[in-house]
């Protein structure tokens, strides 16, 4: 029995080694399932598309109103939205050394114009002793040279009164033109260097529709000065659509952003200075052109694409388009598809090229299964 026992174990372990082996193995990967994925066929037509973009109301001159001398900010007049008027007070400078240096500087000019008196009464003695022949000829130039010479120094003093008596009346910072306070940028007991930015006005007058247009879509909006009634805006919160007229396109990109910054005349329209807005583009009608929802286009390897489904194998993969606009909640698909092709317009976002799909067929309820459960039950 024992020498049975010790010839059944080698054989058990022999029947087992391979199975035990088998399941350690790697175990093949589960097939995908169908996704379930609705498609659209597609047809060419005629779109009139838009394009929208943010904007904000601002006044068409905004000025950073600072002091042209410096020194320490004393008072400041007015807050945030206050409005101002023309000659008014908004800030005041400790004009303390200001005024010292006006005084230095009128004290210049009584001394220029003492020495300037002297020299004039010099000369005109020196005239008629050299009419009685006690001085010659050149000594008399010499005395008219000292006295044009005070003269200059007198008129140059009250060059630097006048600069002197000018800068002092600079340290009162006051408003060019009626407007309303938009910025608010320095406070009482600062020390501000000339130019210093202190408030920003928003001058009375015309507004803009300001707004950013991206690289590829300037173009557009210079093409639509030349067709009136093509750029419109609409208020924040409103429906109604209003007219604009294209005033300004910058010349070069913003270096951050890289978009064009653009200004549109929003005319006699009643508008608050930063109301949001949206300014609406209308693009031309655009012939052989495909539309498609908004949820069938994707972003992909940095181009726009879309799931076009292989009818034969029942797989989709990604084809590039060029995007011409929106309408409305469709997209305007410019060009990359051909009439006939089937793309997927639900579920773009959990798919990966060459998968296989099905149709998406929605379940069906009619009035029998009802009708048969109503009869049970009696």
């Amino acid at each position: 029995m024992p020498l049975l026992s010790r010839l059944a174990s080698p054989l058990l372990l022999a029947t087992l080694l391979p199975a035990l082996l088998s399941g350690c193995g790697k175990q093949p990967a589960a097939p995908e399932p169908e996704r379930a994925v609705r498609t659209q066929v597609v047809t060419a037509g005629t779109a009139g598309a838009s394009q929208e973009y943010a904007a904000e109301v601002k006044a068409r001159i905004e000025s950073r109103l600072s002091f042209r001398v410096g020194g320490k900010l004393a008072t400041r007049e007015v807050n945030l939205g206050d409005a101002v008027k023309r000659g008014q007070v908004l800030a005041r400078l400790d004009a303390q050394d200001l005024k010292l240096a006006q005084a230095a500087a009128l004290a210049a000019v009584a001394a220029a114009r003492t020495n300037r008196d002297q020299t004039a009464a010099d000369y005109r003695r020196y005239v008629d002793l050299q009419r009685q022949g006690f001085i010659s000829m050149a000594e008399l130039e010499r005395r008219d040279s000292a006295f044009k010479a005070a003269q200059a120094q007198l008129d140059q003093a009250k060059a630097q009164a006048d600069v002197q008596v000018n800068q002092s009346g600079y340290s009162q910072l006051m408003a060019d033109g009626p407007g309303v306070v938009t910025g608010v940028n320095a406070e009482p007991g600062q020390v501000l260097a000339a130019g210093s930015p202190v408030v920003t006005v928003a001058m009375d007058g015309p507004r803009d529709v300001v707004f950013s247009v991206p690289e590829d879509q300037i173009a557009r909006v210079r093409a639509a000065a030349a067709r009136p009634g093509a750029l419109k805006m609409r208020l924040w919160g409103g429906a109604e659509l209003h007219p604009l007229t294209l005033r300004e396109v910058a010349a070069a990109t913003d270096p951050v952003t890289r978009t064009f910054l653009v200004k549109a005349d929003a005319g006699k329209l009643a508008v608050q200075l930063g109301q949001s807005a949206t300014v609406v583009l209308d693009l031309p009608s655009q012939p052989g052109v495909v539309k498609l929802p908004l949820a069938s286009v994707m972003q992909q390897a940095g181009k726009t694409s879309v799931w076009v489904l292989d009818t034969a194998a029942m797989t989709v993969k990604p084809v590039p388009v060029q995007v011409g606009g929106a309408d409305g909640n469709e997209v305007v698909i410019a060009g990359g598809l051909q009439p006939g092709q089937e793309v997927v317009v639900a579920g773009v976002h959990v798919l990966t090229p060459g998968q296989k799909v099905k149709r998406y067929v929605p379940p069906r309820t009619t009035g029998a299964q009802p009708a048969a459960a109503s009869a049970a039950s009696r």
